[in-house]
């Protein structure tokens, strides 16, 4: 009797000790699982932070990459360009010169004349081979980046916005504007005058044939 009242809390025990075994592997697994999403989302924040890195280092390769190019292009402007504050003064020196040249006829010297001539020449000469070089504007259509318009005067005989006259010369040095041609421009006309044009075109005889 004894040893079956034993036997039964040996079976007891053993059942509770089943149940806890199980209850011991359900909280494991759920451990586990608990483990495996925080392990998860540590990945993903750390996929997330190292894409955000990769961004910002991007970005700042492109920025340094552009001012790279600035600081490269800045230096060969400069190098390109050194002598233009120096060409532009000079330049004021040739309109002195030119001056003199038109009215030369005045001047009885032959000496003085052809001394005048001589260094006229020499300085146009030491220009070029700068790269400084005159524009030739006179008939051109007008372009605000070349030109600079002093007056408008009509002239039927031009398309509207053409260079008339060149009050001042203009420069280039190399590839850049150093100076804009002061010049006079065919106005554009108005519509009274355009509707004339064509009634002569249309009034012709080459219309009637």
């Amino acid at each position: 009797m004894l040893r079956n009242k034993k036997d039964k809390h040996d079976e007891e025990e053993n059942i509770e000790s089943g149940k806890d075994e199980s209850v011991s592997e359900e909280v494991k697994e759920e451990k586990s699982v608990d483990q495996s999403q925080v392990t998860d989302q540590k990945i993903a924040e750390l996929e997330t932070q190292v894409k955000e890195w990769q961004d910002k280092f991007l970005r700042k390769a492109a920025e340094f990459e552009n001012f790279r190019r600035r600081s490269e292009n800045d230096q060969l402007s400069l190098i390109n360009y050194a002598a233009e504050s120096v060409i532009v003064k000079l330049l004021t020196v040739v309109d002195d010169f030119e001056r003199s040249l038109a009215h030369i006829g005045d001047i009885n010297n032959n000496a003085v004349v052809e001394g005048i001539k001589l260094v006229y020449e020499k300085l146009m000469k030491v220009l070029t081979e700068q790269g400084v070089k005159k524009m030739q504007v006179k008939g051109e259509p007008f372009s605000v980046d070349l030109h600079d318009a002093l007056m408008q005067k009509k002239d039927d005989s031009v398309p509207p916005h053409t260079v008339l006259e060149e009050i001042e010369p203009g420069y280039l040095y190399r590839d850049k504007v150093i100076r804009h041609a002061k010049v006079i421009v065919s106005q554009e006309l108005s519509s009274d005058e355009i509707q004339i044009q064509n009634d002569e075109t249309s009034n012709s005889p080459k219309a009637d044939e």
